[in-house]
């Protein structure tokens, strides 16, 4: 904490020389800051450099107002996300475990639940406005994977380092990530449950984008990229994470619109998941094996949580308004009921945001975050008319989908990287159809650009024959 404060001078002073590379910067530490924090490498709170940075972009864009056009933050997603934070301000008055109101823990709390997911939504609204830089959030995202990607197969090939030892023996991990003898990668990611749903989202948009683009260049490197991220999703061992593939791909059928792309992806798709559910193919690879145990309705770790929500909820009966924002084990006696809500897993985000905020914080977050997927996938589907451009608000809206499957059925949705990530991602649709104009401009000569080179190349080959 020392460090802190002259740390952030320095970032506050280099965000306001330097807009788009303080941006890139947020992107790429919001990615790894976990990373760094597991090797050690990381002197400040997981949470500061992010906050720190997006805030820091906001006062810019505030400061320099004839540079800035606010009316991009201007959409439904904003308002939602408002919604949820009024919401979350209203919990403050909450004293359901009757212990006073506690504004310490409930301003840590609201931080995480909410602020968290209004800044992104804001930030890239303001600096994520043009096709170029469209096109750059996505390699951004592209190369970022890959590395989390390569990280894993170094974990699988070469081995854990010193930190990552100490991280699943010393601090008790390895019994979520070594199970039955088979052993859940995690990658660059806070454990094998978010890499592998993060993964998964992360394919799903890539095969998109690869599939709906016009540039040849970016076909193939998305579906490398997809292709490279659906391997890493198998070794992370992570179940779900095939049910969120199966979410995103149906979101991005139905956008589609085109019965060329349903009937081809739906065949491939159909056929991957008949090999998981029908044969053994693959049975002798333990990722494979556990991905396939996803199918299986009697699986044990599955009714382990069942048994913990049916547990949970003999107490949220009481709790309307859930325990409170940012209380936990520590801030709660041992006389109190509600102690033992809080030392149950919730296992689940949509679980933790329940006891927290009870059926109707949930229920409000549940409907905050339908009506935002909704707003977009009407962008998507009703005003963008470039099917390239379509294709990558599909993406977004596909991931997200994903996301939120993920994040019922583990606790990872608020986990870094996937706030920033997806949230800030999807608020870029809600603009794409007032730069439709210029995507069209700049996809023509990218394409213009692609059939110069190949002609060239063409002269070259009928000069060497000459």
């Amino acid at each position: 904490m020392i460090l802190a404060i002259p740390a952030s001078v320095v970032v506050i002073y280099l965000a306001f020389c330097h807009r788009m590379l303080t941006f890139w910067m947020l992107f790429l530490i919001n990615y790894y800051v976990m990373f760094l924090s597991k090797e050690g490498k990381m002197p400040l709170p997981a949470s500061l450099p992010n906050e720190l940075l997006e805030l820091a972009l906001i006062a810019i864009a505030i400061i320099d107002l004839k540079e800035t056009n606010f009316k991009n933050c201007v959409n439904l997603m904003t308002f939602a996300i408002l919604g949820w934070c009024v919401f979350c301000m209203i919990e403050v008055l909450n004293d359901t475990c009757g212990l006073g109101m506690n504004v310490n823990a409930w301003f840590t709390g609201i931080r995480l639940m909410a602020f968290q997911l209004l800044y992104p939504v804001i930030v890239y609204a303001l600096y994520i406005n043009t096709p170029q830089r469209i096109y750059q959030l996505y390699k951004a995202w592209a190369f970022c994977a890959l590395f989390a990607v390569f990280w894993c197969w170094k974990q699988i090939n070469i081995g854990w380092d010193a930190a990552e030892m100490n991280w699943l023996y010393a601090q008790d991990h390895a019994r979520q990530h070594i199970v039955n003898g088979i052993i859940r990668y995690f990658g660059t990611f806070t454990d094998a449950a978010n890499f592998g749903i993060h993964m998964a989202c992360a394919s799903v948009s890539f095969f998109i984008i690869a599939i709906t683009n016009k540039v040849k260049k970016h076909k193939i490197f998305y579906t490398i990229v997809g292709a490279l991220t659906t391997w890493a999703m198998f070794q992370s061992g992570t179940r779900t994470a095939i049910f969120c593939m199966i979410a995103g791909f149906m979101v991005f059928l139905i956008l589609s619109k085109s019965t060329k792309i349903i009937v081809p992806v739906s065949i491939v798709f159909g056929l991957f998941i008949g090999m998981l559910m029908f044969t053994n193919i693959g049975q002798g690879n333990n990722q494979i094996r556990r991905m396939r145990s996803a199918f299986n309705p009697e699986d044990a770790s599955a009714n382990v949580r069942d048994i913990n929500k049916a547990a949970i909820a003999k107490y949220m009966k009481d709790a309307p308004w859930g325990i409170g924002i940012g209380i936990f084990e520590r801030d709660i006696p041992a006389w109190n009921k509600f102690k033992i809500v809080s030392q149950i897993p919730p296992d689940s985000e949509y679980v933790f945001i329940w006891v927290r905020t009870g059926w109707i914080g949930v229920s409000w977050f549940a409907i905050c975050n339908l009506i935002i997927l909704v707003g977009a996938c009407s962008v998507v589907f009703f005003k963008i008319k470039n099917r390239s451009l379509m294709g990558m608000g599909a993406a977004w809206c596909a991931s997200f989908a994903a996301l939120h499957l993920g994040g019922y059925a583990n606790q990872i949705l608020m986990q870094f990287p996937n706030i920033i990530v997806f949230y800030g991602g999807l608020s870029t649709v809600f603009l794409m159809p007032s730069i439709e104009k210029e995507y069209e401009t700049y996809e023509a000569k990218e394409i213009a650009k692609e059939a110069e080179k190949k002609r060239i190349k063409l002269e070259k080959k009928r000069a060497e024959r000459v």
